[in-house]
């Protein structure tokens, strides 16, 4: 039951993650850095600390007395994930919802999945998996194959992005959706995402101390009730202050530069509505790592953890790609492959989720 109510969380988080690009497409007049950075706030500065207060009384005290070298080391990770989420939103800007995502977090779920187990095996903590616990138990040994089958998934998708370009060019035919679609571009900055997104998950490792402690306050006043639901969300505040930086400094330079400062006055843009959504989006961004500590919490795995959220994520990403119509004038044969590759990651989280029933 634990592990079934962990992935629904992790659907949960994957649905909003891998929606939360949509509502941008709504904003009119502004440039990228612009509503990057105006949701960019309500995701790293506005909303996270109002989910902590309203779910960890006290957590700034929490904060200010954490070893100071915790607390940079869990900034800093935000800092290298920042630059993740930064190109996250250029590779999704030139490659589409569908491709960009699925590139990207499958990176990221290879990467968040095994370095930390990896790291453990040589600095072995209580209650952390190690890489040689993956491989020696078969629960590890079925969530090592979900990963495989997830990667396995990626490489069908990123095919089929290949076929989409090559679609698109040799009918002349580009939708709406695809006027900024460019393969090199895109495939370069996705890379670097994929690689520099997974330091979230060493953020939430490296900052633990803090979740952990939130954790007993709450299990002292809940006794019997199993493990806190929302104890990352102090964790999270401290990440994300190190991905604002690295953003609000871009989107700074890029306001400078493309002389676009003027977007947040401009009243000849639908203003309101603008940040607006622009807020929306921030806001269903955050919640995705707000179901995905409840859905850790519920799993006590953080490789399989992770990839239940990237591999939700890669397949609401798709979805949403279908039905915004990105794929509109590709063949029958590449509409195929990305269904293909859809299903095999959908297969990827059923041997993942065995995998943590196992475990039980």
């Amino acid at each position: 039951m634990q592990a079934l109510l962990g992935v629904i969380f992790h659907f949960i988080g994957g649905f909003a993650s891998g929606s939360f690009y949509i509502p941008y497409k709504q904003v009119k007049g502004w440039a990228w850095e612009s509503y990057w950075i105006v949701g960019g706030l309500f995701s790293w500065l506005i909303v996270p600390p109002l989910a902590a207060y309203l779910t960890i009384p006290g957590y700034t005290e929490i904060i200010a007395h954490t070893n100071g070298g915790i607390l940079f080391l869990t900034y800093f990770f935000g800092v290298l994930w920042g630059i993740g989420g930064l190109t996250y939103g250029l590779g999704v800007r030139y490659l589409g919802v569908a491709l960009g995502s699925s590139i990207i977090l499958g990176l990221c779920s290879v990467f968040g999945a095994l370095i930390p187990s990896i790291y453990y095996e040589f600095n072995p903590q209580p209650g952390k998996d190690t890489i040689s616990m993956l491989f020696n138990n078969a629960w590890g040994q079925w969530v090592l194959i979900g990963l495989l089958v997830c990667v396995i998934g990626i490489i069908i998708c990123g095919k089929a992005g290949a076929m989409k370009d090559a679609d698109l060019r040799k009918t002349g035919h580009v939708a709406a959706d695809n006027t900024e679609f460019k393969i090199g571009l895109g495939l370069t900055v996705s890379i670097i995402s994929g690689i520099l997104s997974a330091c979230f998950a060493f953020g939430i490792d490296a900052g633990k101390v803090m979740a952990q402690e939130a954790n007993e306050i709450w299990k002292a006043a809940n006794p019997g009730q199993g493990e806190f639901l929302f104890q990352n969300n102090v964790t999270y505040v401290v990440i994300l202050w190190g991905g604002l930086t690295t953003n609000f400094i871009w989107c700074m330079l890029l306001n400078a530069r493309n002389k676009t400062f003027g977007n947040y006055t401009d009243s000849s843009t639908p203003l309101l509505s603008n940040y607006i959504f622009s807020a929306l989006a921030g806001t269903t961004w955050f919640l995705q790592f707000f179901f995905y500590g409840m859905g850790e919490s519920k799993l006590g795995n953080g490789p399989s953890s992770w990839i239940l959220h990237m591999a939700f994520i890669i397949l609401v990403a798709n979805s949403w790609g279908l039905v915004l119509k990105e794929w509109k004038g590709v063949s029958k044969r590449t509409i195929s492959s990305i269904i293909i590759g859809i299903l095999v990651i959908i297969l990827s989280v059923l041997i993942v989720g065995y995998g943590n029933y196992l475990k039980e």
